[in-house]
């Protein structure tokens, strides 16, 4: 009746029934990733997640997969070269979800970075891509650079530059890797939270967790546990410690806070993606189209609080704007044009930041770091999006070599696998015909756009929920392509379970409308409501969450 309801009780009671070579704990891209690349590699794996996938820092960044042209002003040059060869292998693995984007850097005089240094950073870019990005870097003329970007400022503009990176729907593409983890037959399940450990002679060997949606308490059984839950790390390793276990007197992980605004892009008018040196600062930050709106960021701060209540402030939103402004002189924009505001914690790892402590967060090195505890607990910490199946296949290395040391007989591992699989929906020839068919179809260009975008070529399992009842061919919210079957599809076959996995991360509805989707979430709690079994009171309930969520999430603190 309820196939959702299902495939938990299902999972869940897989979860309780083996001993699992490997336990992924933390549904965030990095340990997506790492579940994806141990199922593929043929190693019995358990994800579990506490909240939803991608529901920390990996659905709070820049949206960009990309090789990190700032990085290079710090020397991190290995970085960029990892990097840029992840960049090129996910636009062939999820060309839907990972897509080509042109940056435009303006270069003013007196500017922090001279135009002498931004052509020979792009060129170092080129090079550390092996000359094989979308397309190489050019100099643009002041008039040529005017032409694209007509709305940036022209007084003292000297020029620039025109290079490539990609775009991407962060949560999007770590549910996909989520996604990915279990159709290579691990047992992947969100929402469930880990409340003990339990160890046999000094080693770790099961951790108990709670499926907070149904009430179910297993006791999950592993061969190596792997802790990915990136600012969380420090709490977790914690918490799994056995009864008088030394743990570390310092943290594993430093955060670092970077806020994101949205605002409307027609009060901004960039074409694409510019790249701009910040004049309050100095600080290289990116001005991004994500269709209506554009996105600014990042700030770059320590983390002054947790990750659950961690939020853009005042200063955060001041100095965003007001650097767009004096770059984009006719936005004029104020915290009222301001349609979302974000802020998650980058969970760099301590020792290499500590390392570069004198450049601040801003000079820390994003290259990942992984740690064995004596009772064999994994943890990963540091690195970026863009590289996280690079990150995966480091700690899958360090899982087989703990595995070997257990006796186990493992499988050959063919690295190529990762490589050249597709990731859900990745499996198309060509991005615009897909679109073309999903257009044609819902008769909406904007929808085909998004159904295309979102699902790739599993687009039609979407529409199938329009082909059973025509008025989930809606849309969720009118100046919005989401349509309504999306709801019932996100939680029958991605793992949603509350309305905020719906609305902020299997769509962008709360980053997108100035309520942050309170009014959508009254529209689809019907829906889910009839996927989920929930009565009237846990539907009440449910809205309430949402309204705290997304309090929680977007409410702009004081500075």
């Amino acid at each position: 009746m309820h196939p959702a309801l299902t495939l938990r009780r299902d999972t869940v009671s897989a979860l309780a029934a083996e001993t699992f070579d490997v336990v992924v704990m933390g549904g965030g891209i990095t340990g997506a990733g790492i579940a994806r690349e141990a199922a593929l590699a043929g190693l019995s794996t358990a994800l579990v997640e506490r909240d939803d996938f991608a529901a920390g820092t990996s659905s709070r960044s820049s949206r960009l997969v990309h090789g990190g042209v700032r990085y290079l002003e710090h020397g991190h040059l290995g970085l960029v070269f990892e990097a840029s060869r992840e960049r090129r292998l996910l636009l062939t693995l999820a060309p839907h979800l990972v897509q080509p984007l042109a940056f435009t850097w303006p270069v003013y005089r007196g500017a922090r970075i001279p135009r002498w240094q931004v052509r020979a950073a792009l060129t170092a870019y080129d090079a550390l891509a092996l000359f094989r990005n979308v397309r190489p870097h050019r100099s643009l003329s002041r008039d040529a650079l005017h032409a694209a970007e007509p709305a940036l400022a022209v007084d003292d503009l000297l020029g620039g530059a025109r290079y490539y990176d990609a775009a991407t729907d962060d949560s999007r593409l770590t549910l996909a890797s989520a996604l990915a983890a279990r159709e290579a037959g691990a047992a992947v399940l969100n929402h469930v939270a880990v409340t003990g450990a339990r160890h046999e002679g000094g080693r770790l060997v099961a951790v108990e967790v709670v499926d907070r949606v149904l009430g179910h308490e297993v006791v999950v059984r592993g061969r190596v546990f792997v802790n990915a839950t990136g600012p969380w790390s420090d709490e977790l390793a914690a918490r799994l410690a056995a009864p008088g276990q030394a743990v570390p007197s310092g943290p594993a992980v430093r955060g670092a806070a970077g806020a994101h605004v949205a605002v409307p892009r027609h009060r901004v008018g960039n074409q694409d993606a510019v790249t701009i040196v910040s004049p309050l600062d100095g600080r290289v930050m990116f001005v991004l189209p994500a269709g209506a709106h554009t996105i600014i960021g990042t700030t770059e701060r320590p983390a002054t609080s947790g990750p659950d209540t961690i939020r853009a402030t005042g200063t955060d939103v001041s100095y965003l704007l007001a650097s767009a402004n004096r770059c984009f002189p006719f936005a004029q924009l104020t915290h009222d044009d301001v349609i979302a505001a974000w802020c998650g914690i980058r969970p760099l790892a301590a020792a290499r930041a500590d390392a570069t402590r004198a450049g601040g967060t801003r000079a820390a090195s994003r290259e990942h770091a992984v740690h064995r505890r004596s009772d064999g607990l994994m943890s990963v910490t540091g690195g970026k999006l863009t590289t996280y199946r690079s990150m995966a296949v480091d700690v899958l290395r360090q899982v087989r070599q703990a595995l070997r040391a257990q006796g186990a007989t493992l499988p050959p591992w063919d690295r190529s696998v990762s490589r050249t699989t597709p990731l859900p929906g990745g499996d198309l020839a060509h991005l615009d015909a897909t679109e073309h068919d999903a257009g044609h179809t819902a008769h909406d260009t904007a929808v085909g756009e998004r159904l295309a975008h979102a699902y790739g070529s599993r687009w039609r399992n979407v529409w199938s929920y329009v082909q059973r009842d025509h008025t989930l061919g809606h849309r969720i919210s009118d100046d919005l392509p989401y349509l309504l079957a999306e709801v019932p599809h996100a939680v029958e076959r991605e793992g949603a379970a509350t309305l905020a996995d719906v609305l902020v991360r299997r769509t962008h509805v709360a980053f997108e409308t100035r309520d942050h989707g309170r009014a959508a979430a009254r529209r689809i709690a019907p829906l889910v409501q009839d996927a989920l079994a929930w009565t009237d009171a846990e539907r009440d309930a449910q809205l309430a969450r949402y309204d705290a969520e997304v309090a929680r999430l977007f409410t702009i603190d004081a500075p």
